[in-house]
């Protein structure tokens, strides 16, 4: 965070480790106001976007007593914003959430993780520089580059697809699904980890411009539960989303709108054929192909994190709230839920 020329001065906010929360973004807001900051500048994965996103949105919405449950959505009141948000730089060091590029910060209040979202919370500028994201470990890169891959994913089978988005979306999956385990395994890779920052940015764009699904309808509620890293997460969930949701389109779906079921499943298709590069896939092997990247990647269950069986009922219940989930192909019943959170155990 910057103050004006010629003189320039710098505050600096260290986000705490773990996601970012309404607490550390309203401290980090009033130490902005009592340094008398006009710029923000977030260096850092998307804790620190999101973060940042949110201080200079309540920099000029509420200043020194703004209250970040004014603005949120879910657990707070959802206010719009009324004025632009002060001057903000993305400079992402991480290949994953995308949030350079998206209108909405994620933060954890309380027991969930909800968004604070308006158009004005888009960065002034992003700097992407995959030379940034050399330093990344092998477990952070493995997680935030199956978030990006689910970003783009969801976005392209959710239940309002857009062609816009189709061709964002799609070339970020090439990109993610061919560029991933390359990076896991040589992080010095720099084509690959270019591929990856681009996986991310596509992923951001397609977000934005039409619907995610189940993997960040949970991850939301799983995030404050848990306090575990959102990729992680989402790794962890996504090959089994595909098994969960291809069961129903091919059973209950198929059966009470063949049309639905045939349409969805047809994009599954698709999204197999780009990441394993074979013209003849088949949705069982792009879901064979997720689950072999996602053990070759070494992300642990959810279990790891400390979800219980006893937490399912509870989870599924919250999780059915999210915007997020609402994007799911198919509706999915209480038991697909509850099985989506077993296989992911």
């Amino acid at each position: 965070m910057a103050a004006t020329a010629p003189k320039a001065t710098t505050t600096t906010y260290r986000c705490p480790r773990g996601e970012p929360t309404v607490a550390s973004a309203m401290a980090a807001t009033r130490m902005a106001i009592e340094a008398k900051c006009e710029i923000v500048i977030a260096l850092g994965g998307g804790t620190a976007i999101d973060t940042a996103k949110a201080v200079a949105a309540m920099m000029t919405n509420g200043g020194a007593e703004a209250d970040a449950y004014d603005f949120l959505e879910v657990v707070g009141r959802g206010r719009a914003l009324t004025t632009r948000t002060a001057p903000f730089i993305a400079v992402p060091t991480t290949a994953g959430p995308g949030a350079e590029v998206a209108k909405n910060a994620v933060l954890e209040a309380g027991d969930r993780k909800v968004s604070m979202r308006h158009p004005y919370m888009l960065p002034s500028i992003a700097v992407i520089d995959p030379e940034l994201t050399l330093g990344l470990p092998r477990d952070a890169t493995a997680h935030t580059g199956l978030d990006a891959l689910t970003q783009c994913i969801e976005p392209y089978v959710c239940c309002v697809p857009n062609p816009l988005v189709d061709a964002i979306s799609m070339a970020g999956i090439v990109a993610g699904s061919s560029a991933l385990r390359r990076v896991v395994d040589d992080g010095s890779d720099i084509d690959a980890r270019e591929q990856m920052c681009l996986c991310s940015y596509y992923g951001g764009l397609s977000l934005a411009n039409a619907k995610l699904g189940a993997v960040h309808g949970f991850s939301g509620t799983l995030g404050g539960l848990l306090h575990a890293p959102h990729g992680a997460i989402c790794a962890a969930l996504l090959p089994h989303s595909w098994t969960v949701n291809v069961a129903a389109l091919e059973g209950r779906v198929a059966k009470d709108d063949p049309e639905v079921s045939a349409r969805a499943l047809a994009r599954y298709a698709e999204v197999a054929r780009a990441m394993t590069n074979d013209p003849e896939a088949t949705v069982q092997d792009g879901i064979a192909f997720l689950v072999d990247l996602v053990e070759h990647c070494g992300v642990p269950g959810l279990g790891t994190f400390g979800l219980k069986a006893s937490d399912f009922a509870s989870v599924v219940e919250k999780s059915k709230q999210s915007s997020s989930m609402k994007g799911n192909p198919v509706e999915l019943t209480d038991e697909e839920l509850t099985t989506m959170l077993a296989l992911a155990l």
